[in-house]
């Protein structure tokens, strides 16, 4: 290596450090909105629609970056606008908790936010995305904690199609990997939390999130 290479790879270090081969991943960016209601905080949360990608599921407003957003800020502006019809002016943005980087594949930008209580009057539910939405006390969250399970990932090199037939995904043996990666690897245990609200669960990267959150209080 010569030095003028060795001097450019000091200078395209990153002043910022991010998450490494992010462009291999979904990047989406999320809105904690918080309201307060009478003295009490609430954190507003959505059902996603039964026929959409992990239709049912409760989680916070937001959704993946796309081209026209500005930042990760603007991706959760734009998201919660679309899906509730909650406008810029009606939010304010405190700050962010770290970036997550969930198992599934996703990198997750949450965003910690005040939304005015007059906005909830005015909330248009885009019912293409959202089923319903609800507004849950943190007080219950503090109070009631999270059921905790343990799931196992496992890396499969070859799976079988419907036919019985083996689908190569990674040619191991091909390319003459140690034996142990002939099999199923990893076995890589997953902490899952899952909170219980009168029948409403919420659980995965939002559970994830809200205990983050919790730990800030």
């Amino acid at each position: 290596m010569k030095k003028k290479e060795f001097k450019k790879l000091i200078n395209n270090l990153p002043k910022n450090p991010s998450v490494m081969a992010r462009d291999k991943y979904f990047n989406s960016a999320v809105i904690i909105p918080i309201i307060k209601i009478d003295k009490e905080y609430y954190i507003l949360f959505q059902k996603r629609a039964k026929h959409i990608r992990q239709g049912g599921d409760i989680c916070f407003p937001g959704g993946g970056y796309e081209e026209i957003d500005k930042s990760f800020k603007h991706t959760a502006l734009r998201e919660i606008k679309e899906e509730l019809g909650i406008d810029k002016k009606d939010i304010k943005i405190f700050g962010q908790l770290d970036t997550y980087v969930a198992p599934i594949g996703a990198v997750v930008e949450p965003f910690v936010a005040r939304v005015k209580k007059k906005a909830l009057k005015k909330m248009t539910i885009d019912k293409n995305e959202v089923e319903k939405t609800l507004l849950i006390p943190i007080k219950f969250f503090r109070k009631n904690p999270a059921v905790e399970y343990t799931l196992k990932y496992e890396v499969h090199p070859y799976t079988f199609d419907e036919n019985g037939d083996k689908v190569i995904h990674f040619p191991v043996e091909e390319l003459g990997l140690p034996k142990t990666y002939h099999k199923p690897w990893g076995h890589r245990k997953h902490k899952v939390w899952v909170y219980d609200y009168n029948g409403d669960i919420i659980w995965g990267l939002t559970a994830v999130i809200i205990n983050d959150l919790l730990k800030k209080f």
